[in-house]
């Protein structure tokens, strides 16, 4: 019987040397690999047109149940770790600590700064990434720096060190309000998982930089040199007043308190002489009486998607910059009119309610209470929500 000098490892089985063998022959890979997969939340309709680990028959399922699953279909033997418990500043350093980098896959800023701070508290790089529209951006934080090629003990700047101060919450959207483009999504996270594999390897240069993409663009993507770490940063500097015991700070405070809940807004009732609910608008355009003008603030592009027949359309943007304009407008078509606004989910309805009306607008001006999701809901069940 033939032999060899060479005995294959009993953890590696040969199926695993035709499948990966490609990848092994390069300088510094091999088979050894656990991941971890954290996440609270379910997979929803409207994850799968991005996030492409999950699919139809999955939807209801735990996030990381439905990822270990399309992971262990894709390759048996490949050890996932599912942890179905939201990431909190009071167990990110235990969850966290057993293993070798870390991947920001998130999409709000208190969990970025809190990812961040772990990171730097355990010594390990943050691959992190976001995309949001049509643009997207890279950048490994708590990088472990090399010079000349070879390996120092100094890192590079933290999330902190370049965001000091989080942008107030109303100002940082998410996919659901702003929208994204799957591809985009699909691009950043081949770029993570490569950041991700070249520090496994021991193939990273070493040298810090924010890498931006946009799908627009030309060229699509740009690369900035990031500076060395903030001496004063509370979190990884040596200077100043420390950010304090992760397990301890509250991070959504430090953010601005949580995100506005826009669905939440726009159902508000407030005024009942400034809102009316979908069963109310439906009855106003259906009665004869009075006439009736239904007035769409959305960007155009959603007014495309589906409207309210014989709606007009003027973004809220449009409106907000020149709102007597619009009034006059809305004048000159039939001043008698009953005018109704409508938005996605009630919220950019109301602006435009108080501008038409500060404008000089009288009469009935009214917006709809949850934008057309609620008509959706309430009135034509045909109706597309998106």
């Amino acid at each position: 019987m033939a032999s060899s000098s060479v005995e294959p490892s009993p953890s590696l089985p040969l199926e695993d040397y035709r499948r990966y063998g490609r990848q092994m022959i390069l300088d510094g890979f091999g088979l050894e690999g656990t991941l971890g997969v954290i996440d609270h939340d379910t997979v929803q309709i409207s994850n799968l047109q991005r996030q492409v680990l999950h699919t139809e028959d999955r939807v209801g399922m735990a996030k990381v149940l439905s990822a270990a699953e399309a992971i262990r279909q894709m390759n048996s033997r490949i050890t996932v770790n599912p942890i179905t418990a939201a990431l909190t500043s009071a167990n990110a350093v235990e969850l966290l600590a057993p293993y070798d980098l870390i991947l920001d896959c998130t999409d709000n800023l208190p969990t970025r700064y809190l990812l961040s701070d772990t990171a730097v508290e355990l010594g390990k790089p943050l691959v992190s990434g976001a995309a949001q529209q049509f643009d997207g951006q890279l950048c490994v934080y708590n990088l472990p720096l090399k010079s000349d090629g070879q390996d120092s003990q100094e890192r590079g700047p933290c999330f902190r060190c370049l965001f000091p101060k989080p942008p107030a919450p109303e100002m940082a959207g998410s996919c659901e309000e702003l929208g994204v483009l799957g591809a985009v999504t699909g691009v950043i996270g081949n770029l993570q998982a490569l950041e991700a594999i070249k520090l496994l390897a021991g193939l990273h240069d070493g040298k810090p930089s924010l890498l931006m993409f946009s799908a627009l663009g030309a060229p699509p993507f740009r690369s900035v040199k990031l500076r060395s770490r903030r001496p004063a940063c509370p979190a990884c500097g040596v200077e100043g007043e420390k950010v304090g015991r992760i397990e301890e700070t509250d991070y959504v405070a430090f953010c601005g308190g949580e995100r506005p809940d826009w669905v939440a807004r726009g159902l508000g009732v407030g005024d009942p002489e400034r809102r009316v609910h979908a069963t109310e608008l439906k009855e106003a355009i259906e009665q004869l009486s009075r006439p009736v003008q239904v007035l769409d603030v959305r960007p155009r592009t959603e007014f495309e998607i589906c409207h309210l027949p014989g709606s007009t359309n003027v973004p809220i943007k449009e409106l907000l910059t020149n709102p007597s304009v619009v009034a006059e407008q809305l004048g000159s078509k039939d001043p008698e009119a009953d005018i109704y606004v409508v938005c996605r989910l009630g919220n950019d309805s109301q602006l435009a309610v108080h501008a038409l009306r500060d404008a000089g607008r009288t009469g009935v001006v009214k917006d709809l209470i949850g934008g057309l999701r609620a008509w959706a809901k309430e009135v034509d069940g045909n109706f597309p929500i998106y």
